[in-house]
């Protein structure tokens, strides 16, 4: 008998926030600006990925912020205390993760960037050990964030950006450092 609870991958991403209180987002080498499909039409994102069994969410977060993008320099600054989750759409909830799951359940954490901008490597992430997952990036104001995402994840950046809303100034301020 199949199992009618629905599996959600466990996920963890990171906001990661410059000196200026902007947020690195990334466009995605998979789901091109002019994709065909509808619900594709918005690639940029956050960096975020799978938790490995046995690994704590903080630690996946950092792991992936580094196999995606080769940063290391960062400093804890938040973390949003509850877990986020989103349905992957139907036609590709079949194809992602050989369908094992029907969406991500995600732990999300807030980090200040404190190294250089040349630490930053998307092309070949983690001094070449990891495929690039993205083909362009920059820093964006955090309020721009729903509006670069996939549809299916907007809400979830909706809930990032509300938690995170104080950050920005808090760092133009100096009181986070």
């Amino acid at each position: 008998m199949t199992n009618p609870k629905k599996l959600y991958r466990p996920n963890a991403g990171v906001m990661l926030f410059n000196r200026d209180g902007k947020v690195f987002v990334a466009q995605r080498k998979d789901l091109p600006i002019n994709s065909a499909a509808p619900h594709m039409v918005h690639p940029w994102q956050m960096p975020q990925g799978g938790i490995d069994k046995g690994e704590n969410p903080e630690t996946a977060a950092i792991r992936e912020l580094r196999e995606e993008t080769s940063v290391v320099s960062t400093r804890p600054i938040g973390e949003v205390p509850n877990w986020l989750s989103y349905d992957f759409p139907t036609d590709l909830a079949k194809k992602l993760l050989k369908g094992k799951y029907v969406g991500q359940r995600q732990k999300w954490f807030a980090m200040l960037f404190i190294g250089d901008e040349s630490e930053i490597n998307i092309h070949q992430p983690d001094g070449g050990k990891h495929k690039a997952e993205f083909c362009e990036w920059r820093w964006e104001d955090l309020s721009k964030l729903p509006d670069l995402i996939v549809p299916f994840k907007r809400d979830i950046y909706l809930e990032l950006t509300a938690y995170f809303a104080d950050i920005p100034e808090k760092i133009r301020r100096g009181s986070v450092s």
